[in-house]
């Protein structure tokens, strides 16, 4: 299975975000005028995919290992603690992931959410709304009159 086919915690999410099965929206995404943010969203989804494989992959090796029929000569707590910072990076791997995939998902406009409502007006930014800028910040711009 390809990693872009592999299952991740976060796929039936996705399609709910975007309204569509997996296949469909990685058909969308590599369409001429694909939204920036499925394409986004579908290569995270990729390396949180991979990162919960070696969850786990490890996961499984430790128990295999810790199994009650396991042979006491197999164990090695060298082994056991290189498992043990893998898992810790894998689990980091995921942590980053998901967070970065929540951070994606917010910061979606309203307007590219496939299933909002109707785009509306986008704000438009007069000097009004802005701070006032500090004294001396003239930016190097010299405005002469004449």
């Amino acid at each position: 299975m390809s990693d872009g086919r592999r299952p991740s915690s976060q796929d039936a999410r996705l399609e709910g975000v975007f309204g569509g099965p997996l296949d469909d929206l990685h058909e969308r995404a590599v369409r001429p005028g694909a939204s920036p943010a499925l394409v986004r969203a579908l290569e995270l989804r990729v390396f949180l995919a991979l990162a919960e494989a070696q969850v786990v992959r490890v996961r499984d090796r430790v128990h295999a290992t810790m199994a009650p029929d396991a042979e006491l000569d197999s164990l090695s707590s060298d082994a056991l603690r290189f498992d043990a910072e893998w898992l810790e990076a894998a689990l980091a791997a995921r942590s980053g992931y998901r967070t970065a995939l929540d951070k994606l998902l917010a910061a979606m406009p309203p307007a590219v959410r496939p299933l909002a409502a109707p785009a509306a007006v986008r704000p438009t930014v007069a000097s009004s709304n802005l701070p006032p800028a500090p004294a001396g910040a003239g930016g190097g711009v010299v405005v002469r009159r004449g």
